[in-house]
């Protein structure tokens, strides 16, 4: 029988509420009737799209990292912006939206990497070459200040009050290291 629209959107909801969940309670406290009350679905139609929770945790985690890098690319790419302000935005895409209210995803993803999909392991490996990519497009020396913005984008995830702040302390960042 064919996906259809509606049950991808479907899904995808599923994957949003159970990531919600998980970064509320943790994996191990975490269970199928908590995601299932969250997501708005029955137990039974929770796992007639996911076996287990691993495998729906391991999906959850694919799909939101999926998701935060294509957001990502795409900012990169919009040539009609300052690199600076295409960074920010990217960066925002990949770790902003977890200060603040989803701050605890990333904590629950890095106290399980043995259940991690090949997207979320391979993740953060992917985001740091297009941001190489985007600043040696632009004509910088990209390895230092890539990982430089990598490092700083880590320690004010943890610092920032919310992701206001989070922005406003990456544009700083980025427009220092992408001066010419």
């Amino acid at each position: 029988m064919p996906v259809t629209p509606g049950d991808t959107a479907r899904r995808d909801a599923v994957l949003e509420s159970a990531l919600r969940t998980f970064a509320r309670f943790g994996y191990r406290k975490t269970s199928m009737d908590d995601i299932a009350r969250q997501a708005a679905i029955s137990r039974p139609g929770l796992y007639f799209l996911f076996t287990s929770k691993a495998d729906l945790f391991r999906a959850a985690a694919d799909h939101g990292i999926d998701q935060d890098l294509r957001d990502s690319q795409e900012a990169l790419q919009r040539a009609d912006r300052p690199l600076a302000e295409r960074i920010v935005d990217a960066f925002d895409f990949w770790a902003g939206r977890y200060v603040g209210p989803l701050r605890d995803v990333s904590a629950v993803l890095d106290d399980n990497p043995g259940l991690l999909g090949p997207v979320a392991r391979g993740g953060p490996d992917r985001f740091e070459r297009m941001l190489v990519t985007a600043l040696r497009d632009a004509g910088h020396e990209p390895g230092a200040i890539a990982q430089t913005l990598v490092s700083v984008s880590i320690g004010v995830k943890q610092q920032a009050a919310d992701r206001d702040e989070y922005r406003a302390r990456m544009a700083t960042a980025a427009d220092l290291l992408t001066r010419a």
